[in-house]
């Protein structure tokens, strides 16, 4: 008789699949970044592992199974998302599980996906397989939210990437590049940062000071830089930005009003951007609109780099679910919440993560209730 492994167990072998979801964040788009482990509980030997391919597909769960083979047949499956029960571009992922022959389905968190919605764990259920449903809630749900908020709110997961000195200052940069204020090993690591996201977003502000890239210039990474967002509504831009420039290697969408100059479009546009028109209320681009528009189009994490006028605009608009803090030098987490809530108020966000990064010091700032999973 097989001999069960216990809670510790599964929350061991579902550590595994989450750190999977999370090699997947930024590349899976419109789909959610899913791990799948499967596992014999009776040796504890881990048969195989699967993440969200680029793209979204094949999902998780058919590829860990195909790695599995045979040794599928009567083993346990973790999964960070409630396997999928509806044909799509691929055959449901729950009739791969119940084609495979394994015996139990461990689910960190349904899918609030209408389309499947407990569809696919009771599809499982009939079949006969065990499932277990809760296990890594917490941080499932926190992978998952582009995802969840993308079906439930129509919008992405939003992250405010914040740079300061240590005074909690911002510096301007000269109209060709941007001044730093951190160092080398802490901007590299914001590099890094991109990658777990689909789209990256500044206002025409910082493209006019900073003219930045928005790249992940990291060796082996840059396939995995997002997609640039930029919002203006006059299109007080130059021509000669490096975004523009690039717009037909890495995609650069322009967000901007209908009333804006059609002839400055045209020329942008030529260049290889996109532009979209969205809603204007008052002088100001419409963010529920924005978000509209980039959900439509795929988006489910947007990294939002600046400035600070944009930064506030989505804490004041309760758009913000992180943020995401470097500080020149090792200023303490006092003046580290400080600087955060000068920037963009006070979000009801708790400090969840603090780094010290070369010279400079980066913190993680998330609502409590989403880091709890409530």
């Amino acid at each position: 008789m097989s001999r069960r492994k216990s809670s510790a167990f599964d929350a061991e072998m579902m550590a595994i699949a989450l750190r999977m979801a999370e090699r997947g964040l930024g590349a899976t788009a419109p789909n959610p970044s899913v791990g799948a482990v499967i596992v014999n509980e009776e040796t504890g030997e881990v048969i195989a592992r699967g993440t969200t391919a680029r793209g979204g597909r094949p999902h998780a769960e058919p590829q860990a199974i195909a790695l599995a083979g045979d040794k599928a047949h009567g083993a346990t499956i973790y999964v960070t998302l409630e396997p999928c029960s509806h044909y799509g571009r691929t055959a449901p992922c729950a009739d791969a599980i119940v084609a495979a022959g394994l015996k139990r389905c461990v689910v960190a968190i349904e899918d609030p996906d209408p389309r499947v919605a407990g569809r696919g764990l009771n599809r499982l259920r009939d079949a006969g397989i065990e499932v277990l449903r809760g296990v890594g809630v917490s941080e499932a749900r926190w992978i998952t939210r582009g995802h969840i908020v993308r079906i439930t709110e129509r919008r992405p997961l939003v992250t405010l990437k914040l740079a300061l000195d240590a005074n909690g200052e911002i510096a301007r940069g000269s109209g060709s590049a941007p001044v730093w204020v951190t160092g080398e090993l802490a901007r590299r690591h914001g590099m890094l940062l991109r990658k777990e996201f689909d789209a990256i977003l500044v206002g025409s502000a910082t493209v006019r000071d900073d003219d930045p890239e928005l790249t992940c210039r990291l060796p082996g990474l840059m396939d995995r830089s997002p997609v640039r967002v930029v919002l203006s509504r006059s299109l007080d831009l130059p021509l000669a930005a490096k975004l523009f420039k690039s717009a037909r290697d890495v995609p650069v969408w322009l967000m901007t009003s209908a009333a804006s100059d059609a002839a400055k479009k045209r020329a942008i546009a030529d260049g290889g951007t996109e532009v979209v028109d969205v809603g204007v209320v008052g002088d100001t681009l419409w963010l529920p609109s924005i978000m509209e528009a980039l959900v439509a189009r795929g988006i489910t994490r947007l990294l939002v780099e600046g400035g600070p006028g944009i930064w506030r605009g989505f804490a004041d608009a309760a758009l913000a679910d992180e943020v995401v803090l470097y500080m020149a030098g090792s200023p303490s987490d006092v003046a580290a919440d400080r600087a955060m809530r000068r920037w963009v108020g006070d979000l009801g966000m708790t400090a969840v993560e603090r780094r010290t990064i070369g010279t400079d010091t980066m913190w993680r700032y998330r609502r409590l209730a989403d880091r709890e999973g409530r």
